[in-house]
């Protein structure tokens, strides 16, 4: 039989197996069976059961802390090469340890970079994330890197709202260019959070620019994880005269007392994708699938067809 006629399969790390189901059944087949065998020290195996000789395969799973999540997916992607596996790729919804990109001070690791060569080393044939916390991480892989944007499924859901003046507004400096590229779409007005950090996860100070007076904001942003920056600035802009203030992020990190943050704070809803599975129901906080997007781009890169028309930013 030619191989090239071999049709996918999908397979998921135990910390996505819900998006997987989804992302499979979207795709029109059966979730891949893989089994993992932990040992009592906390070691642990995995193994596919079932042949991917000469198959693409993709592989779905976050990466978030506990580091077991990229080890997880490490581990799958050597048993699937030593497995002879066609082509290998690696579904990574949350791409973990973006946050380190660059040398922010001496002595420190680029630890986005650490990852991608550990990932092509393992055996990675292509790589498919979402919303990396900054773009020049796709330049760390010397393998394709598709790298999707979930304004796709989000602006949808905006425009649903039926919101009169709209404004979008980035909780810090680095978030500017997506919040233009929101705004754009919706022909909205922007302003920007001035903030600094006394260290990580702790805001000393926060400023506003721009004119939010009258406005239904609409704060984006890639991640949210103790939620201390949307909580100060969604409180930050109703003292500034907004109407109401909503929050779009696509990774719900939500670590730490993060959610008591959002329940407390001025927003009336979060919406999130569920790239990272919520660890507990909120009120505030709605979830949007990316399941479809995934879906379909897993589609047109087995059937070698383009998928421009999924990047809107």
């Amino acid at each position: 039989m030619n191989q090239e006629r071999l049709g996918p399969k999908i397979f998921a790390s135990s910390q996505s197996i819900e998006l997987a189901q989804n992302i499979a059944k979207t795709y029109g087949i059966e979730l891949g069976k893989v089994k993992k065998n932990i040992f009592s020290d906390g070691e642990f195996q995995v193994s596919f059961e079932e042949s991917i000789r000469g198959r693409r395969i993709f592989l779905i799973g976050s990466t978030m802390p506990p580091n077991d999540n990229l080890m997880e997916m490490l581990l799958m992607i050597d048993a699937a090469k030593r497995a002879s596996a066609r082509h290998i790729t690696a579904v990574m919804p949350y791409f973990g340890w973006a946050r380190q990109d660059r040398k922010d001070k001496p002595r420190v690791p680029i630890a986005a970079k650490l990852v991608a060569k550990i990932l092509q080393a393992a055996g990675a044939t292509r790589v498919m994330t979402m919303d990396l916390h900054a773009d020049q991480i796709q330049g760390f892989f010397e393998i394709p890197v598709d790298h999707l944007y979930a304004s796709t499924i989000l602006l949808p859901h905006i425009e649903a709202l039926n919101l009169d003046n709209i404004t979008i507004a980035s909780p810090d400096m680095g978030g500017s260019k997506r919040a233009y590229a929101y705004s754009k779409f919706l022909k909205s007005e922007v302003v920007i959070c001035y903030k600094q950090r006394e260290k990580a996860n702790i805001i000393s100070t926060m400023e506003l620019i721009g004119d939010v007076t009258g406005r239904n904001v609409i704060i984006v942003d890639d991640m949210v994880d103790t939620a201390g920056t949307l909580a100060k600035a969604a409180d930050l802009m109703i003292e500034k005269g907004a109407i109401s203030v909503r929050a779009i992020t696509t990774h719900a990190i939500l670590s730490g007392d993060a959610y008591k943050r959002i329940e407390d704070s001025s927003l009336i809803e979060l919406i999130v994708t569920d790239t990272i599975p919520l660890k507990q129901n909120s009120s505030k906080i709605k979830v949007v699938s990316c399941a479809p997007l995934f879906a379909d781009v897993m589609y047109k890169v087995q059937n070698n067809t383009s998928i421009s028309d999924k990047f809107l930013m």
